[in-house]
């Protein structure tokens, strides 16, 4: 039976990748030299007076501050080569790629999953310099770094056409199968519940609007396909900014979303524009607007700051709004090592009237890195971590930590360790 496999561990990955990467060329593929590219994060640290490291954060809809506050695991990569290409020139490529977590600081016995497994058509005359894909992949995800947050997440299994000039801009739509999970009747084998969802998502990249400033957007059209189910909806607006600086930069966004369309229930809390779930109905709504910046004024001076607020509202939860603002300032003393900083305040309010939950969090973060630009990666960081709540958020930090409910009354909370980051 199926549930009863055993899960594959971290051991397994490099095996995984490899069979797959093999598998998936073709006997004539061609000898082009391929890439692997990926990211973790790992480390290991304590928490005064509680034991294992603590995390902090308020859980439900709100997401944690990053620095010095991951108590977890996390590794993705992957490969990327060319399988074959025309005699006109026309380009296939395929990818395939890994991802491994686990809960704590130790990747042993974690989970092992195929993220992405798709072969893109590059060169193809009648797309004007567009791509036509088909498989699972990662597909527009940008993201709140200090956060961690993607403020949307069209990621899935599926097919479309990238990147079609239309005006000033670029134009892609794509069609996915979401939450293709079916409850069989253990009597009769029949299918008597589905949480599946079709989903249609159309992007417009590029729009000039302003010198260095354009506007994106992006469309979800969500549709059950069980009877029982619910269809949803969102749009995404943004307008990003270039600002003079490496990798410096702003992006104003507002979204809203209505049902499966808002994300609840999908993969991750705050990820809008894939499916949430399709028991939602089209009371349950959600409304997204936020500032981030981030800036790079002189070589050694970088920094990051967020002001986001976020309302979801539904006939049986009522209406809660988290609202957070956060920094995250960077000092390179020389090419090699950083100071960080990071501190972020967050309130979530009661859906019943009751008081508003609020955490602030402090870091400091002495930093080897192998450049001074703030999106300079690897880092081997060393951190403490601070982080006060008040009496109405006790149950909820309680909740969210990893350790379990280690504070019991108490409204503050102190960590310290080790840490790394690195993409490639």
């Amino acid at each position: 039976m199926k549930q009863n496999k055993q899960r594959p561990t971290i051991k397994t990955l490099p095996a995984i990748l490899a069979l797959a990467a093999c598998s998936a060329l073709p006997a004539h593929a061609s000898d082009a030299e391929g890439e692997f590219h990926g990211y973790f994060r790992a480390g290991a640290g304590s928490s005064a007076g509680h034991g294992p490291q603590a995390c902090y954060g308020l859980g439900g809809n709100s997401m944690k501050y990053r620095l010095g506050n991951e108590c977890d695991s996390y590794f993705e990569g992957g490969y990327t080569k060319e399988l074959a290409k025309a005699d006109n020139g026309v380009s296939f490529v395929g990818t395939i790629w890994g991802v491994a977590y686990t809960p704590n600081s130790d990747f042993a016995g974690g989970k092992v999953e195929l993220a992405k497994a798709y072969i893109e058509a590059k060169g193809l005359d009648f797309l004007h310099g567009g791509i036509a894909w088909i498989g699972k992949r990662y597909y527009f995800r940008p993201d709140i770094h200090m956060l961690d947050l993607q403020y949307i997440n069209l990621n899935g299994t599926g097919g479309g056409f990238d990147g079609i000039p239309a005006g000033p801009g670029k134009v892609s739509y794509a069609i996915f199968k979401d939450n293709d999970l079916n409850t069989v009747d253990p009597r009769t084998g029949l299918r008597t519940k589905s949480t599946s969802a079709l989903r249609q998502n159309l992007t417009y990249e590029g729009l000039p609007v302003n010198p260095g400033g354009t506007i994106d957007a992006a469309l979800s059209v969500i549709r059950a396909e069980d009877k029982a189910g619910h269809d949803g909806w969102q749009l995404s607006v943004f307008h990003r900014q270039a600002i003079t600086g490496e990798g410096a930069s702003n992006t104003v966004g507002i979204q809203y979303g209505a049902g499966p369309g808002t994300g609840i229930g999908g993969p991750c809390c705050d990820r809008m524009g894939a499916s949430g779930s399709t028991a939602l109905g089209a009371d349950v709504k959600r409304l997204r607007i936020f500032d981030s910046l981030v800036i790079q004024p002189t070589q050694q001076f970088s920094a990051e700051f967020i002001a986001l607020a976020q309302r979801d509202k539904s006939d049986a939860g009522g209406s809660t709004t988290w609202s957070t603002l956060g920094a995250r300032p960077v000092y390179a003393v020389t090419r090699n090592f950083k100071l960080q900083g990071e501190v972020g305040t967050s309130r979530i309010t009661s859906p019943t009237g009751g008081d508003a939950m609020r955490l602030t969090k402090y870091t400091f973060a002495p930093t080897i890195t192998v450049g001074q630009s703030y999106w300079s990666r690897p880092e081997l960081r060393a951190f403490i971590t601070h982080a006060r709540w008040n009496k109405a958020a006790i149950a909820a930090v309680n909740a969210d930590n990893n350790s379990g409910p280690v504070f019991g009354s108490h409204t503050s909370g102190t960590s310290a360790g080790v840490q790394l980051e690195a993409w490639f």
